[in-house]
């Protein structure tokens, strides 16, 4: 009885969130094919659409028809600048891309800051800041806001910038506001410090968070707010769980903004399959091409289409397979490749 009424809550919020695209979450099946779109053709002589770019982008995310190809980019412009950074963000933003991934971590004072790795020894220059203290621990979870704050970040290349600093998810969803969608990664079991910061901000409608969680973990924990991010479950299509929440999903008629599918081999039919099944569903594609080992292997990465004498013997394999939301190490390129063959027409 208890997981009936989960199914039901997790349905009901998805139904209210497609009446109202900026704010959708899972929905039953039987809704699906008959859910508003905000995509129609408009005239000069009519006021804008959107509000601004990131209500447009949200509402390809919430749409399954639309043909847009949404770009997103791991870590910000990481070549360029320090990942998770307020410039590397900035420059995707100039590029055009659609969502920056960022990480999250929490601070000794329970501050959320923008990084990948659990301490700060590979993005900071804390080995020389903390030189004289063999004891003292490089951990986020151990460091104040004001500790990190005095740290400078890193280059790829390992050379700290004096006059960059680690920054916080405040600081990175005010530079976002409007212009792009965030999505937070490693972000779920801070979910509910991410939810009053953009709540607060008032981006709530443009910030997407992922998970491997159960739908009914999911419905129960969501239903504690009226106001949630977007959701979408992570798929691995070649493992026995990322199999059986697929299957979940699909077997129990909940259909997700989208499905972040990852896959480690090509041999066989297991992609194309996932993606027929999700499409047919009334969902979207989620595809990382930031590495092989999450896209089928070697030569359908990023790397593998950059090298490639024509881009699109690695990436026209997605387009094919009905995959619209791509995330990439490359956003430039990409972009470049994307809109070059018609798939970037933001209506």
């Amino acid at each position: 009885m208890r997981k009936k009424l989960l199914l039901i809550v997790a349905a009901a919020l998805c139904i209210v969130s497609f009446a109202q695209p900026a704010d959708a979450r899972l929905t039953d099946t039987k809704t699906a094919g008959s859910r508003p779109t905000d995509i129609q053709p408009t005239s000069s002589r009519q006021a804008p659409k959107y509000g601004n770019r990131a209500e447009a982008i949200a509402a390809q995310i919430h749409d399954p028809s639309s043909k847009y190809v949404v770009v997103a980019c791991h870590r910000g412009d990481w070549r360029n600048f320090p990942e998770n950074s307020i410039p590397a963000i900035e420059s995707v933003i100039r590029m055009g891309a659609d969502i920056v991934e960022v990480d999250v971590h929490m601070t000794a004072d329970s501050v959320l800051v923008l990084c990948h790795d659990s301490d700060v020894l590979r993005t900071t220059n804390f080995s020389s800041v903390f030189k004289g203290q063999k004891d003292k621990s490089a951990k986020i979870s151990d460091l104040t806001l004001e500790e990190i704050k005095s740290l400078s970040l890193k280059r790829a290349h390992g050379i700290a910038i004096d006059t960059l600093r680690m920054p916080t998810l405040r600081e990175a969803l005010e530079c976002t506001k409007d212009r792009i969608c965030v999505n937070i990664d490693k972000g779920y079991d801070y979910y509910d410090a991410a939810l009053a910061i953009t709540e607060e901000l008032g981006v709530t409608d443009q910030v997407l968070i992922k998970g491997k969680k159960s739908i009914e973990t999911i419905a129960e924990h969501e239903a504690a707010y009226s106001h949630n991010m977007m959701y979408m479950p992570i798929v691995d299509i070649q493992k026995e769980k990322g199999k059986a929440l697929l299957e979940s999903y699909l077997s129990q008629g909940i259909v997700p903004l989208a499905y972040e599918v990852c896959w480690q081999s090509n041999d066989g039919d297991a992609f194309a399959e996932a993606c027929e099944k999700i499409i047919r569903q009334g969902s979207k594609v989620w595809v990382n091409t930031i590495w092989a080992s999450l896209c089928g292997g070697d030569g359908n990465d990023d790397d593998a289409a950059y090298q490639a004498a024509d881009p699109g013997s690695v990436y026209q394999q997605y387009i094919d397979h009905g995959v619209s939301m791509i995330q990439t190490d490359r956003p430039a390129f990409l972009i470049d490749w994307l809109a070059r063959n018609g798939h970037r027409d933001l209506r």
